[in-house]
């Protein structure tokens, strides 16, 4: 028997982690950290839900954190097996994990320091930088194209993905009383046709593909690396016509980088005027440094980031008494800085200070999740509340979703045709529900059977053969309709500005006590069960 189980990126877009159980062998494809909601952000403090140690290898197909960021945690429970990733993934995770494991330290300070004030338990972190650090001895590097033995009467091979630096689709292949069964994870797919990266490959006539869908309900024009930058060189002008600066919350790891490269491009040929560009981000920093190093695309023949900081506007900024004084700076200016869904990192202090400018652009260039300050800002809010404080939106909030890493509706349709003929089923993983469902419409109007295609819910199991999956039942530690969206966490934070916004509405104090007196009549209130 071969079975198939998604403990994350099933019904939401981040976590991703397929276990594999061949009978002799048991394997991860990707051990990925939960990001938008609380709720879901809550499972990365959870006990793996299956046996750690007998886990006999891990297949990472990149870096991001939303695949890699658990990896420590798997460390600390005990995990002492290889990791199999390509040169570039390993030589981004030195730089990621342990600086996420230090998020993690401080953001555990702080919260034991808010817990000690309120009478509540301390908490430990997921795990550290020490166990960051050790994680890396576990990695072993793959090339493209070549096949590995990872585990008993199991192989796989590393094929190009084109989403970033170092990413890679995974074929399993397993030995089976039956013979060999084939398994095609596509991890996060490029969207093919950019300067920065090479086009996705892959195998075709595989049994069974997982198929991201991040982007299965949108199409992004077809844009060439001039017209790239044609549209952000008209971003950059609308910016500077406002009269403050620009945030731009990016990605660490792959959109500062391309982002760089473009400014100081579009800054040479003249297209926009000049302007400092603050790199706030020492991950980011750590990053473009590896992308220096190891940013060759065999498709262009060069290395487009290896002179960034020729012009002499680029600084970047290690030191968070550096970030500080930005704090000081007035008038045309740019800051890149992460996270790039403005969930964590130093964004969340630029954010509080320049949103309230009707002057200040922020301009948000790619992907935001469900549940994130990101998502809720492009969704247009008027407030959002920013580490407890209230913060009015006067800002102008600009969304460019041309410099995604990931493949949009039509790029993921046509990589899945060119993986025909698929003997089994396709999954589609890694998308919200309407991305999902939009994805699936797509597909069957393709010439894939509807009966053949799969949409697993968190911790979802199948039991496999070559030609078909059966449904197996597994306990879901968030029901579905929980997995993605906003949770009540985004709802009391609604909540309470709506709530301030109404009482300073109110025309006196005592219309004010009145609200809040029936309010708090509500709250005494015993609850009522629901029709």
């Amino acid at each position: 028997m071969v079975k198939l189980t998604f403990h994350g990126a099933a019904g939401c877009v981040t976590g991703f982690c397929a276990r594999l159980e061949t009978g002799a062998a048991t394997i991860l494809i990707d051990c990925g950290m939960f990001q938008g909601s609380k709720t879901l952000k809550a499972l990365n403090y959870e006990p793996f839900p299956f046996d750690v140690h007998g886990v006999d290898a891990v297949l990472l197909t990149h870096a991001h954190i939303d695949h890699s960021g658990l990896l420590p945690k798997l460390l600390r429970a005990g995990y002492r097996r290889p990791v199999y990733a390509t040169a570039g993934a390993r030589e981004l995770c030195a730089v990621m994990l342990p600086d996420a494991g230090g998020i993690q330290e401080s953001e555990v300070r702080q919260l034991n320091f808010r817990n000690e004030r309120r009478g509540r338990p301390r908490v430990e972190p997921i795990y550290t930088v020490r166990d960051a650090h050790r994680t890396l001895d576990l990695f072993e590097t793959v090339k493209l194209g070549e096949e590995l033995a990872v585990a008993r009467g199991v192989t796989a091979v590393y094929w190009e993905a084109g989403h970033m630096l170092g990413s890679a689709s995974i074929e399993v292949r397993i030995e089976t009383p039956e013979g060999p069964l084939s398994i095609l994870f596509s991890g996060d797919l490029g969207a093919g046709g950019r300067d920065y990266q090479p086009d996705p490959d892959g195998p075709a006539g595989v049994d069974h593909v997982v198929l991201e869908s991040t982007y299965g309900s949108r199409e992004r024009p077809t844009l060439d690396p001039a017209s790239r930058r044609r549209r952000l060189a008209q971003e950059l002008r609308d910016a500077h016509a406002a009269g403050g600066p620009l945030l731009i919350p990016a990605f660490a790891v792959e959109r500062s980088q391309e982002l760089l490269a473009d400014l100081q491009q579009l800054m040479a040929d003249g297209e926009v005027p000049e302007a400092d560009v603050f790199l706030d981000s020492p991950l980011a920093i750590e990053a473009t440094e590896v992308f220096q190093r190891r940013g060759w695309n065999r498709a262009t023949g060069r290395n487009p980031f290896e002179d960034l900081r020729s012009s002499g506007r680029m600084k970047f900024l290690r030191e968070p008494w550096e970030s500080d004084g930005l704090d000081r700076l007035t008038g045309w200016h740019i800051i890149l800085a992460a996270s790039g869904m403005c969930d964590a990192g130093r964004v969340r202090k630029h954010l509080k200070r320049l949103l309230w400018r009707r002057d200040a652009t922020v301009l948000l260039p790619g992907y935001q999740a469900q549940g994130t300050l990101g998502r809720i800002l492009v969704e247009g809010a008027d407030r959002v509340r920013i580490q407890g404080d209230d913060i009015q939106v006067k800002a102008r909030i600009r969304s460019m979703d041309i410099y995604s890493g990931h493949a949009d509706a039509t790029g993921l349709v046509a990589w899945a045709r060119a993986r025909r003929p698929i003997g089994g089923r396709l999954f589609l993983a890694h998308g919200e529900p309407d991305a999902l469902a939009a994805l699936r419409t797509r597909l069957v109007a393709e010439g894939f059977a509807d009966d053949g295609i799969i949409t697993p819910s968190l911790d979802g199991a199948y039991e496999l053969t070559r030609t078909g999956a059966g449904a197996q039942a597994a306990p879901a530690r968030i029901p579905g309709a929980r997995a993605a969206g906003l949770d009540w966490h985004n709802r009391r934070a609604q909540f309470l500005i709506d709530l301030n916004a109404r009482l300073e509405q109110l025309p006196d104090d005592s219309a004010r006590d009145a609200l809040l007196a029936r309010m708090s009549g509500t709250l005494a209130a015993p609850d009522r069960p629901r029709d």
